[in-house]
C-alpha cells in the first residue's frame, strides 16, 4: 500500500498548504481579474465565493484526507469500485497540468538569468516569442527553443530531488524555507513600489469601484472562477496532502489560515503589481488598460519592459521578482505532482524514491514538447481546457460523490474534534446541493464558450487529450494492484 506518510508537525503541512495555493495565478492573474471585474466591487462576489465554494470545499477535501489516509484513487474506490476510473482522470489532468506548469517556471528561470544584464533588450516581446516561449506561428513548430529545454530539463531535477526524498525532509524542509522567503521578496517589492512616482494611478485604477458590475453574473463567475483556481480546490492536492497529517489535527482552522494566507498574498501583490503599472503610465505616457493585462504578457512582456525604464534600482527588483516568481512555481509545482506520485505510489506498491524516478522521467519528456516554437500558444490552448472543461467538471462531480455516496455526516465529528470552526448541517447542504449546481452551471456556461470560439487546431488538441487521458485512466484502474490482497 505504499510507504505511510505523515507530516512533523502542522506548521509543515499549512506552509505545503499555503505553497499550493500560493503559485503563479497568484502574481500574474489576480489583479488583472480585479481590475478587469468591477475594481473594487469585485471583493463583494470574492469574499462570497470564498465563503460558499472555497472553504466548505477544502474542509470537506481535508476531511476526507485526513480520515481515509489514503491516496485519491484508492479513496474512491473504496468508496464505490467504478469511481477508481473518474479518480484516475483527474489525477491524469492535474499530471498534464504539472508538465506544462515546469515549462513556465522554466521561462521565468530564463528571465531570472537575464535580470542581471537585461539580456532579453529593448522590445521583451520578441525575446520571448524568439527564446523562450514561441508564439502562434505554426511554422515554428518544429524550432526548439533551447534555453527553455535546458531550463525544463533542471527544474524537473529539481522537483525530482525534492519529491524523491522522505516528505519532511522534501517538501516539508523546502517549502519551510520559500514560502517565508516568497513573501518577504514580496513585501520587498510591493513596499519600494509603493514609493514609486505614480503608485497612485495604479491602486486608484484597480481598486476604484464599479457598483454596476455587481449586475453581472459574468463578474460572480469571474470570483468563483478565481477562488477554484487560486485555491486549487478540486485538484486532490489538499486532499493528499491532509492524508498525511497527524491525529488531533485542527481541521477546519487550518483551512482558514491557508485560505487567508492565499488571499492576503493576492491582494497584496495586486497593489504592488499596479502601483508599478501606474508607475510605468506617468513615465511613458502609455495609458493604464494598455499596460494592464494578465499571465505571460504581464510577467515576460510588461515587467522587462518597465525594469528598462526604472534605473538602477531595477537591478535589485528585477531578480527579486523573477526569483519569488520561482519559489511560488516550485512549491506549487511539488504540490501538484502529489496526486499521482500518491495514487501511483499505493496501486504498485512503489516507493517514493521509485514512483518520483518513474514520474519525471514521463513528465519532463511531455514537458519537452512544450519547449517549441509554438510552446507558449500550445499551453494556452491545453491550460484552458484542461481546467475550464476538466478540472472543473471533475470538482463538481467530487460533490456528487462525497455529498450522495459517501455518508458526509460521518465527517462531522472529525473535522470538529479540534477545530475553532465548528460545521453541520449548513455545511453538509452546501456540498451537497450549493456546489454541485453552481459548479456544474459554471461548466456548462463556461464549456459553451470553450467550443463556440476554438480554433479546428485547439479543437485537435483538446480531442487527443480527451482520448489519451480516458484511454490512460483506463488502462491504470484495470491493471491489478501489486499487493495481492486486493
Amino acid at each position: 500500500m505504499g510507504e505511510h506518510l505523515q507530516w512533523d508537525s502542522s506548521l509543515s503541512f499549512i506552509l505545503a498548504m499555503i505553497g499550493a495555493a500560493v503559485g503563479l495565478g497568484n502574481i500574474w492573474r489576480f489583479s488583472y481579474v480585479l481590475y478587469s471585474n468591477g475594481g473594487g466591487s469585485f471583493f463583494i462576489p470574492y469574499f462570497f465565493a470564498i465563503a460558499i465554494l472555497g472553504i466548505p470545499f477544502l474542509i470537506l477535501e481535508y476531511g476526507i484526507g485526513f480520515s481515509f489516509k489514503d491516496s485519491f484513487s484508492n479513496i474512491l474506490k473504496s468508496i464505490n469500485e467504478r469511481f477508481e476510473y473518474i479518480a484516475w482522470i483527474l489525477v491524469l489532468l492535474v499530471f498534464i497540468i504539472v508538465c506544462y506548469y515546469m515549462v513556465i517556471i522554466s521561462w521565468d528561470l530564463v528571465y531570472f538569468l537575464s535580470s542581471f544584464n537585461f539580456s532579453w533588450g529593448a522590445d521583451p516581446t520578441i525575446f520571448f516569442a524568439g527564446f523562450v516561449g514561441g508564439s502562434s506561428n505554426l511554422a515554428n513548430a518544429w524550432t526548439l527553443l533551447i534555453p527553455t529545454a535546458v531550463g525544463t530539463i533542471f527544474i524537473w531535477a529539481i522537483l525530482w530531488f525534492i519529491s524523491h526524498k522522505d516528505l519532511n525532509d522534501g517538501i516539508g524542509k523546502v517549502t519551510k524555507v520559500l514560502i517565508p522567503s516568497l513573501f518577504v521578496m514580496m513585501a520587498i517589492i510591493v513596499f519600494y513600489a509603493f514609493t514609486l512616482p505614480g503608485h497612485m494611478i495604479g491602486i486608484d485604477a484597480l481598486i476604484r469601484p464599479n457598483w454596476s458590475t455587481l449586475l453581472d453574473i459574468d463578474i460572480w463567475l469571474a470570483a468563483c472562477g478565481q477562488i477554484l483556481f487560486s485555491l486549487s480546490m478540486g485538484q486532490a492536492i489538499a486532499l493528499t496532502y491532509a492524508s498525511y497529517l497527524p491525529e488531533n489535527s485542527r481541521l477546519t482552522d487550518n483551512v482558514l489560515v491557508v485560505v487567508a494566507a492565499n488571499s492576503f498574498f493576492e491582494i497584496f501583490t495586486a497593489f504592488g503589481v499596479f502601483s508599478i503599472l501606474g508607475f510605468m503610465s506617468l513615465h511613458s505616457g502609455i495609458r493604464l488598460s494598455n499596460l494592464a493585462t494578465e499571465g505571460t504578457g504581464l510577467v515576460f512582456n510588461v515587467f522587462p519592459m518597465i525594469f528598462n525604464v526604472m534605473g538602477p534600482i531595477a537591478r535589485v527588483l528585477a531578480p527579486l521578482f523573477f526569483l519569488a516568481i520561482l519559489f511560488a512555481g516550485i512549491t506549487s509545482a511539488l504540490a501538484i505532482f502529489e496526486p499521482m506520485l500518491s495514487s501511483i505510489c499505493h496501486k504498485f506498491d512503489l516507493s517514493r524514491r521509485q514512483a518520483t524516478a518513474i514520474l519525471s522521467v514521463i513528465g519532463c519528456a511531455i514537458s519537452l514538447l512544450f519547449t517549441t516554437g509554438i510552446g507558449s500558444y500550445l499551453i494556452g490552448i491545453i491550460d484552458t481546457f484542461v481546467n475550464e472543461f476538466g478540472i472543473l467538471f471533475l470538482i463538481g462531480i467530487q460533490c456528487i460523490i462525497f455529498g450522495w455516496f459517501y455518508k458526509i455526516e460521518d465527517l462531522i465529528p472529525v473535522l470538529n474534534a479540534h477545530g475553532t470552526l465548528k460545521v453541520g448541517k449548513k455545511w453538509v447542504f452546501t456540498i451537497k446541493y450549493v456546489l454541485p449546481v453552481l459548479i456544474i452551471g459554471m461548466w456548462v456556461y463556461g464549456v459553451y464558450d470553450l467550443f463556440m470560439e476554438a480554433t479546428a487546431f485547439e479543437l485537435t488538441i483538446d480531442l487527443i487529450i480527451v482520448v489519451v487521458v480516458l484511454v490512460i485512466g483506463f488502462v491504470l484502474t484495470r491493471l491489478k494492484p501489486r499487493n495481492s490482497e486486493e
